[in-house]
This record gives structure tokens, C-alpha cells and sequence, in this order.
């Protein structure tokens, strides 16, 4: 599964990035190796994500929301809204594209 995710970084920025591993990858910022961006901008914490099957549609998504300003990437946040409760302990949808949020 390949996922494009959003942070929030300790002094209240947005960071979105792609990845096959979410918590690896929310370990990785964290430790200060992910990516320069959050490395002085620590703790960071996994606000939001969606899942995709192709690493093309996951890139494509990634880009999508790198263009939206913080307004809108809120929205994406905030408006989740379906509640449903996934294995992982991720509510929301998945595979198909759809919104994911970590609660």
C-alpha cells in the first residue's frame, strides 16, 4: 500500500510527504533523519493520510495537496468525518484513494 500523509510539526506547520510505511516513516521524522523540512520542527505528529494501490496515483495525490494552501489542507483534516473503524486503528477509508485520518 503506498500512502501520502500529512504532519504537524511542533510549531503548527503542515508537512506532506509519501510513503509505504506510515509508522516507520512518523519514526523516522521524528528521530530527526526523515526529512529537513521537520528535522527542527520536532516532535511531529501523523494528522492525516489516504492509501492508494499504485505508487503513481499515491505521487499524484502527494503533489495535489503540496499545491493546496493550509486552509484547504485543514479542510482535508478536519472533514474526514466517516468514523469507520480500520484493523490498523485508522478510522476511515482505504485503497481506493479516499480520506484516511489517524485518530
Amino acid at each position: 500500500m503506498n500512502y501520502v500523509y500529512l504532519l504537524k510539526c511542533a510549531d503548527g506547520t503542515l508537512y506532506c510527504g509519501w510513503t509505504t510505511d506510515l509508522e516507520k516513516r512518523l519514526e523516522v521524522h521524528n528521530a530527526g533523519t526523515g526529512a529537513k523540512y521537520t528535522r527542527s520542527r520536532r516532535p511531529v505528529e501523523m494528522v492525516y493520510h489516504e492509501a492508494f494501490e499504485e505508487k503513481t496515483d499515491a505521487l499524484r495525490r502527494e503533489w495535489s495537496i503540496k499545491r493546496m494552501n493550509r486552509k484547504q489542507k485543514l479542510g482535508l483534516i478536519e472533514n474526514d468525518g466517516n468514523g469507520g473503524q480500520k484493523e490498523d486503528g485508522l478510522s476511515g477509508r482505504g485503497g481506493d484513494g479516499n480520506v484516511l485520518q489517524k485518530k
